[in-house]
């Protein structure tokens, strides 16, 4: 087994504005702690792989920057030029909380393109699976408008440009970001040859996006799946989620390929997100993804990091999902097991949750 591991330094670079949490600074919002996307989750996810010794069994590289044709499958060419041209001049902000400093189109560019770049290696079979350590996220950013940290849709990009060069027809993407992957689901709307489904925190981000009742449309009716989830849902409504929607719907599909946005902002401790994932979670979801991939198209899985904003706990999420990934045998334990164990949903709460999952998968016919 293979794994590819894609990132870059230049992605960490990227910066602009002044943020508090999710406030602009200004009036009563005092400057400090900028955006809660910062580079320390994803950097101490790459120093605790070097750390564990796992970097080292990776197939490890950086990738070129999405070309133009590749960006301009996804978004018109005024955002394209409008984006560098603020870009160029300094930085600014185009959309809803997606500061960027000067350089910040050509660091978009670059995760755009090690996202590219993973599919492509797993569809070449020059490696089993791959995962792209990408920043700035993608799966908000619609065609024209860059919003939640996103300002490029990164995985619709590497899709469109597999589809493109004939690797891959027919793509399935799984989203168990914490956020509603609005921006996956506008691009592929009404095209039935990529599959979207979005595991969230109900209403959390966008306030506006991510009900059920959203399945597509035209010829894309039926290919899109919202799975919205109640806050406090845990552990093992994530794996009931997979089990009775998630893989039903990937055999029911058939996809030549499967791509993960890999979020952790659901994970227990995040100041985005209130749903009490494990790192745990993390790993058992992954293995699930590894075991209907294997059955449906011959192993072929990408994994692409999107959100987390707990730099504490992220890095210990992402090494136990690199872990099952690899099949490593360096295994690094969860410090907060015990503390995140113990907030877990009672049995009655746990019912309710189980109840909610039953269905929504009735409503979507599995």
């Amino acid at each position: 087994m293979t794994t590819a591991f894609l990132t870059d330094e230049r992605c960490f670079w990227h910066g602009g504005g002044s943020y508090s949490l999710t406030l602009p600074a200004g009036g009563f919002v005092q400057p400090g702690g900028g955006l809660p996307e910062n580079p320390e989750t994803k950097r101490r996810l790459k120093n605790l792989l070097d750390v564990s010794g796992l970097l080292r069994e990776l197939d490890v590289n950086s990738a070129p920057e999405a070309s133009r044709d590749d960006l301009l499958r996804v978004h018109p060419a005024s955002y394209l030029d409008a984006f560098k041209a603020a870009s160029d001049a300094g930085g600014g902000e185009l959309g809803l909380r997606t500061p960027f400093g000067k350089g910040g189109y050509e660091v978009a560019a670059l995760s755009a393109g090690l996202a590219v770049a993973a599919v492509n290696t797993v569809l070449t079979g020059a490696a089993t699976n791959a995962y792209a350590l990408s920043r700035p996220p993608g799966h908000h950013c619609l065609p024209d408008w860059p919003n939640g940290f996103c300002l490029l849709a990164n995985i619709a990009i590497a899709i469109r440009a597999a589809q493109e060069k004939g690797l891959a027809r027919r793509i399935a993407v799984v989203d168990w970001d914490v956020h509603h992957g609005n921006g996956t689901e506008a691009i592929f709307l009404s095209d039935p040859s990529v599959l979207t489904l979005s595991v969230h925190q109900e209403w959390n981000y966008p306030l506006d996006t991510g009900a059920a009742t959203v399945r597509g449309e035209g010829k894309g009716h039926g290919f899109n799946m919202n799975i919205p989830l109640p806050p406090g849902a845990g552990h093992e409504s994530y794996l009931e989620v997979m089990d009775r929607i998630v893989l039903p719907a990937l055999d029911r599909f058939r996809p030549e390929a499967i791509v993960v946005a890999c979020g952790y902002d659901a994970a227990a401790l995040d100041p985005l997100g209130r749903m009490l994932a494990t790192a745990e979670t993390f790993r058992l979801m992954t293995r699930k993804m590894m075991q209907v991939a294997e059955d449906l198209c011959d192993g072929k899985l990408i994994l692409v990091h999107e959100g987390g904003y707990s730099e504490t706990y992220v890095p210990f999420c992402g090494h136990a999902v690199i872990e099952e990934m690899s099949g490593t045998a360096i295994r690094v334990p969860d410090p907060l097991a015990e503390t995140v164990a113990a907030r877990q949903p009672g049995p009655q709460w746990q019912a309710h949750l189980s109840a909610h999952i039953a269905e929504l998968a009735g409503f979507f016919g599995l």
